[in-house]
């Protein structure tokens, strides 16, 4: 069963204004080529694509999660998920390293 709590969130197109203020242009950068990767979020993610398409399959659940260049994507905390990447990934990305840890009883 997936957890609701790990939810990805898109901004599509998000304002230069906006892209600005977290500098991203300063974040560092990574990429990947088309295929299927398994992933787990030790921490939060928030990452804004250049270039690239992917479809992200939470663990355990039969529904993505799907974005590509242009949009800002925060990855959850705990996600472990498949990224299934149609078109190559070109993106700065940043770990929250001050993120409370997750209150959740498992």
């Amino acid at each position: 069963m997936a957890d609701n709590n790990l939810r990805i969130v898109v901004e599509k197109n998000p304002s230069e204004s906006k892209l600005s203020e977290l500098n991203i242009k300063c974040w560092p950068k990574w990429g990947c080529s088309p295929g299927k990767y398994q992933l787990k979020f030790d921490a939060e993610e928030t990452c804004y694509l250049l270039k690239g398409k992917v479809r992200v399959y939470p663990k355990g659940s039969t529904e993505f999660v799907e974005f590509g260049a242009g949009d800002l994507v925060t990855i959850p905390k705990g996600l472990s998920c498949t990224w299934d990447v149609s078109v190559a990934v070109d993106k700065h990305y940043k770990f929250e390293s001050s993120s409370p840890p997750p209150s959740s009883s498992r």
